[in-house]
């Protein structure tokens, strides 16, 4: 069953956007892929570029050391804190009032989608950094615009949005930096049910998810032993039960895996 077809079976169950082409940026299927969807914890790779970029201008490193907590200025004033119940990644609530490296909080955001290493990654970076990022790379209207958790921004309509052609910009510049720095922090991600679910098992997939109520996406670069690496984003924002919603994801990268001879070939 081609991606259309996939598609077609979830028409009207909710909104739906796929990008997919290879590392010189150039789309070879598009399915909506300028249509935004709440960022969830896709944002945290714009994060982890803007963070590169202030160690490379020489403003931050990867060893300094950040004190853990859980109190942030929030983008509509005020404050606000992370809701542990909600994070799903333990190890840096283990250090509240520890110092850690900004290294290691990188680690936890990408590999374990940490939402308290998140927003004390972004504290370091700053938000218009990390937008900056996301507006370079990813074409329309995605933006980063609060740190994770912060109610009292999203209340006031401040949100985080990507958009599969945005994510995708973002992921072909990571595939060609010449550091792996991060493609590496991509390839361990833990959370593994959607894009490289269904492929052979020790596939390289360099990837970022994210995931919230009626929210399922996934984007990453896969990288074949016997084909050209691959970009594929699938956003999803729907009313699917979340497991179907990482079947479709995962059964796309698939149809996407069985035509990378020949990628162009895809339906």
């Amino acid at each position: 069953m081609g991606i259309a077809e996939l598609l077609r079976e979830v028409d009207g169950s909710g909104e739906f956007g796929v990008w997919l082409g290879r590392l010189d940026g150039v789309p070879v299927f598009e399915h909506a892929a300028e249509r935004t969807h709440y960022a969830a914890s896709t944002m945290k790779l714009p994060v982890a570029m803007a963070m590169l970029r202030k160690i490379e201008a020489g403003e931050l490193t990867l060893d300094q050391p950040v004190t853990v907590h859980n109190d942030f200025a929030s983008a509509a004033g005020g404050r606000f804190g992370v809701n542990p119940d909600e994070d799903e990644a333990p190890a840096t609530w283990t250090k509240l009032g520890t110092p850690v490296p900004l290294g290691w909080l990188a680690s936890e955001m990408i590999t374990r989608s940490s939402n308290l290493a998140t927003d004390l990654v972004l504290e370091q970076v700053g938000v218009d950094a990390a937008h900056a990022v996301l507006a370079e790379y990813g074409p329309g209207d995605s933006a980063i615009r609060r740190g994770i958790d912060d109610a009292a921004a999203q209340r006031a309509g401040i949100s985080n949005t990507m958009s599969p052609a945005g994510l995708a910009g973002v992921l072909v510049a990571v595939g060609n930096q010449k550091d792996d720095y991060l493609r590496d922090l991509l390839a361990g991600n833990q959370w593994n049910g959607e894009i490289p679910a269904l492929l052979p098992t020790g596939t390289r997939v360099e990837h970022k998810n994210g995931w919230d109520t009626r929210i399922r996406h996934d984007g990453g670069i896969v990288r074949p032993p016997d084909a050209d690496p691959f970009v594929l984003v699938v956003c999803t924002t729907s009313d699917l039960p979340d497991s179907e919603a990482q079947n479709l994801i995962a059964a796309i990268a698939l149809e996407a895996w069985n035509h990378r001879h020949d990628l162009e070939a895809i339906r």
